[in-house]
């Protein structure tokens, strides 16, 4: 009995001892303390300038983190190692977030600068009434084409990707909500869809598209097309109006049958270590000017509409990448699908992918 409890005391203080030094290395690290916030967040997807002016206003470090997928992002906060303060996931991601009960309520008496956002973003049906998200960035999915490198050729339909005149000249995003959505969105289903029978045959359209494909990669798209590498790419708007700034040839599309309008949010995970921070940090990046310097370094769309004000007309008046409500109604919000299904749609992604090499 007296060994049991004796292993028992060890087990204990050998416990206490690894949460000491634990405790010691995020203090070391700067994640924790009212003096830091760890904030994670898509690649290249916030003003450096912002970053520092936040420091420096306020007193508060940031530790910043990026990641690549709405999944890696909820795995790494769903594992808890990391306390993160602020992050900027998609809409079905806080959806399911939520579900799985692990972000923090957002205190509005505490974001005074969220009566700067359009009210057409908030209140949606992945977070009513906003109470644990807070807008970031908005966009679509679409399609950055070369005119040049195609003797006029536009893109009005998805359909006009399967074009035999651009044999080895399409470049697709990694992401299989993106690819197969296409597939959907050509077949005329739900981007959202949960039919077997329906995903399959995106599937096997996309397999069609195969003798097109040049490749599908990540963020790597931006080069290429900068670099007239490629005439036609499936991306984010965002990254056409990176691409576009660069090279003035690049136009860019959201085809006659509708896409994708997504939306990224502020959120602060359950595992915060900073909330009085993260809420300081969320209303910083809803400042009219910040938001709009954000804006324009980052080239995604922002539902700050105080922003918009000090924003160039010519920017904000472009219906490519600011489409109006009447143009919104043809595009569809990703739903949270659930994991099964989700799995479905990786899958045949995969499928898919392995076809076109």
């Amino acid at each position: 009995m007296k060994e049991i409890i004796r292993a028992a005391v060890a087990i204990m203080i050998i416990c206490g001892v690894l949460f000491y030094v634990n405790n010691q290395l995020d203090k070391s690290s700067g994640r924790s303390g009212s003096d830091t916030i760890s904030v994670y967040n898509w690649g290249e997807y916030i003003d450096p300038e912002l970053v520092e002016r936040f420091e420096e206003e306020t007193g508060i470090t940031v530790v910043y983190e990026t990641f690549d997928s709405n999944e890696a992002m909820m795995t790494k906060i769903e594992q808890g190692g990391t306390s993160y303060d602020v992050a900027m996931p998609s809409e079905y991601a806080i959806e399911k977030m939520k579900e799985n009960d692990l972000l923090l309520p957002i205190d509005h008496s505490k974001v005074p600068n969220l009566s700067n956002i359009d009210p057409y973003f908030l209140d949606l049906p992945f977070d009513p009434g906003n109470e644990y998200s807070i807008p970031y960035f908005w966009g679509t999915v679409g399609i950055a084409f070369n005119p040049k490198l195609l003797d006029g050729q536009t893109f009005e339909s998805w359909e006009d990707l399967w074009d035999p005149s651009l044999k080895q000249e399409v470049i697709l995003v990694d992401g299989a909500r993106e690819v197969m959505g296409m597939g959907l969105n050509t077949l005329g289903y739900s981007l959202n869809t949960k039919d077997e029978q329906q995903l399959q045959e995106a599937t096997d359209k996309l397999k069609t598209l195969s003798p097109n494909i040049k490749a599908i990669i990540g963020d790597e798209i931006v080069e290429t097309m900068r670099r007239s590498e490629a005439a036609v790419a499936l991306v984010w708007s965002g990254q056409a109006a990176d691409i576009m700034y660069v090279n003035e040839d690049i136009d860019y599309a959201v085809p006659k049958e509708g896409s994708n309008l997504w939306f990224d949010n502020m959120i602060i995970p359950k595992t915060a270590a900073n909330v009085e921070g993260a809420h300081k940090f969320i209303n910083f990046m809803l400042d009219p000017e910040v938001a709009a310097q954000n804006a324009d370094y980052v080239g995604y769309s922002t539902p700050n509409e105080q922003a918009i004000e000090l924003m160039d007309p010519e920017v904000t008046g472009d219906e490519r990448f600011y489409p109006t409500e009447e143009m919104r109604e043809r595009l569809e919000v990703y739903k949270n699908l659930g994991l099964e299904t989700l799995g479905k749609y990786n899958e045949l992604f995969l499928e898919f992918k392995m076809d076109a090499q």
